[in-house]
């Protein structure tokens, strides 16, 4: 496996650190990766290995106010203005990056968590341009709820200003994510069994900080949009997705990972597959059964590519 990083201009001239993991051997296809809120592109090493093994390779940015990124910025915050729309050009300045550096090369989408969020986003418009998608650690809930939401995160920018980080955000958002697992040991607790990662994820500096009053009214605003069976409809029917998530993941509990899958078919998704693990908590490649979930994952791909269906102009 050759580790690599670069910085990416992106469409608005900012500029992006990215992760490049390619395998030694030939290259079957490449995932481009998103990665979750408040965490970073760095900690997907270990799965980029997995992928490598298998001849895929990895390109995975540190995203708007996130990671190395941040320090063109401020941590936790998209952008001043237009934040949404920003971070999910990034990842079409990133395929386009991809195509150019590997022609004819087939690239499969992962995203975790935020990512899946922003991943979705990014099929609205350029599903055409991918093999496959995986969503990770996902959630659907009504546009109605993303909406009061919002109002708050705005309520709170005009109370903070738009880079303040409130309390009552976090608290609504994640205050109730650690009950299940009482007594519990960290606050991070929900993100996995396996207490080595959860140790990692706590004593990393870019990781569990809080966001701005601005990225959380950009992230709702994007929630609203992918929530929308008029516009999920836009997504190439034909393209392979898989949702997968675990049981006990208090984003979605489970139950809301099918309510995305169903929400996916009903808009016109013929190629979906879901998988829910039992027991299992929010982040399943850091799970206690993270090989299982990796082994899934590369068979699915596998599978996917197998289709070889050409991507159509965009």
């Amino acid at each position: 496996m050759i580790h690599d990083t670069f910085w990416l201009t992106a469409t608005d001239h900012s500029r992006l650190f990215v992760n490049q993991w390619l395998p030694a051997a030939p290259l079957h296809a490449v995932i481009l990766l998103a990665h979750g809120m408040a965490e970073h592109s760095g900690r997907y090493a270990r799965l980029a290995e997995k992928f490598c093994e298998h001849g895929y390779g990895v390109y995975a940015p540190d995203q708007r106010g996130h990671g190395k990124t941040a320090e063109n910025g401020t941590l936790g915050h998209f952008a001043d203005d237009d934040g949404w729309c920003k971070v999910v050009g990034d990842l079409a300045s990133l395929n386009q990056h991809i195509g150019q550096q590997h022609p004819g090369v087939p690239i499969v989408l992962l995203g975790h968590s935020m990512g899946s969020y922003i991943a979705q986003a990014y099929l609205l418009h350029h599903s055409a341009s991918l093999h496959g998608a995986v969503l990770s650690g996902s959630n659907f809930q009504p546009v109605t709820l993303y909406r009061a939401a919002r109002q708050i995160a705005r309520f709170e920018k005009l109370r903070q200003g738009p880079k303040g980080r409130s309390a009552l955000i976090e608290w609504l958002s994640f205050g109730s994510f650690n009950k299940k697992f009482k007594p519990a040991r960290t606050q991070f607790d929900w993100l996995s069994r396996d207490p080595v990662e959860v140790d990692l994820y706590a004593n990393d500096p870019l990781c569990g900080f809080r966001c701005t009053n601005q990225m959380w009214i950009d992230l709702l605003g994007g929630l609203q949009q992918i929530s929308k069976a008029s516009n999920l409809a836009q997504i190439d029917p034909g393209l392979p997705l898989l949702v997968i998530g675990g049981e006990c993941d208090p984003v979605s509990e489970g139950k809301r990972l099918k309510d995305l899958a169903d929400a996916l078919r009903a808009a016109g998704s013929q190629n979906l597959h879901l998988t829910i693990y039992p027991q299992a908590r929010h982040e399943l490649f850091k799970e206690s059964n993270r090989e299982e979930v990796i082994s899934d994952v590369l068979q699915w791909i596998a599978q996917a590519l197998s289709h070889r269906r050409p991507p159509r102009s965009e």
